[in-house]
């Protein structure tokens, strides 16, 4: 088992226990001639489970945050090990925990699993960044209270 898979393991060994879980149906167009997923669009469906954890659980707007705040969330680094293949009209669920929280980076784990187990796992590392200069900036403060309220009531 390499270090992605260990430390997804189980929710001790991430940083937070608190989850932020959606489902999503695999589309048409998100596979490839094979009829399974892929592999880009996981990242395509990736960004959208961040995205709504940002607006859904944390209750930051992300939409506003980046077109009005002017904050980027470009990935960084990003870790993937892929299980099991997704196939056409399945339903998937993506599993978000929060694995740290930097200065200026927020690194997330995921874990996407279908009816018969897990079918991929990621760590991601995102930094927030001016969409002025694109330079890393600390991440806000309204930010950083969103998910440790999300951590402690999820």
């Amino acid at each position: 088992m390499d270090q992605l898979s260990k430390d997804h393991a189980s929710p001790e060994a991430h940083g937070s226990r608190a989850v932020f879980s959606q489902a999503v149906t695999v589309r048409f167009s998100n596979c490839d001639p094979a009829g399974i997923v892929f592999f880009p669009q996981y990242f395509v469906l990736l960004n959208g489970v961040v995205e709504d954890w940002f607006t859904l659980a944390l209750g930051i707007d992300y939409a506003h945050l980046i077109g009005h705040q002017g904050i980027g969330l470009p990935t960084v680094s990003l870790q993937c090990d892929f299980l099991a293949p997704s196939r056409m009209g399945e339903k998937i669920e993506f599993k978000l925990r929060v694995g740290r929280v930097g200065k200026r980076s927020l690194t997330v784990d995921v874990e996407c699993v279908g009816g018969d187990g897990a079918r991929l796992r990621l760590r991601q590392v995102l930094v927030t960044t001016s969409l002025i200069d694109h330079r890393a900036i600390d991440i806000p403060a309204d930010v950083l209270a969103a998910i440790s309220r999300w951590e402690n009531t999820a």
